[in-house]
């Protein structure tokens, strides 16, 4: 059973910084996705940034480029999303999920823009407020 656990979650103003990490289970394959979302009370989950593990291919949706940065580190099995310029509107859980047989671009897009994995964490809560 692969296992996620996100950290770094917390209280931060508006134009603040945070990073976010996702540590999971060693896999035994390479052509997978890695993903961050995030829920707000009332609304639906939003792909926030995936990438390919396959080959660091990344995808962010629109409201977040420019100010988040996805990235991984292969010996430590964790995905970090760094997010600065923070907003109010950020404010939500965030949860990593893992994708398999995500790795082509298309299929690491598709994880981000219509949620899916087979794996997900508990989740970190981002507060964005001043």
């Amino acid at each position: 059973q692969v296992q996620l656990v996100e950290s770094g979650g917390g209280l931060v103003q508006p134009g603040g910084s945070l990073t976010l990490s996702c540590t999971y289970s060693k896999m035994t394959m390479d052509y997978y996705a890695i993903g961050w979302f995030r829920q707000a009370p009332g609304k639906e989950r939003e792909g926030v940034s995936c990438i390919s593990v396959f080959d660091d291919f990344t995808y962010y949706t629109g409201s977040v480029k420019g100010r988040f940065t996805i990235s991984r580190d292969h010996a430590k099995d964790t995905v970090y999303l760094q997010m600065n310029r923070l907003k109010t509107e950020d404010t939500a859980v965030y949860v990593c999920a893992i994708a398999l047989g995500a790795g082509a671009h298309t299929a690491t897009e598709n994880m981000c823009r219509r949620p899916n994995g087979e794996y997900w964490g508990q989740g970190t809560q981002v507060t964005v407020s001043a």
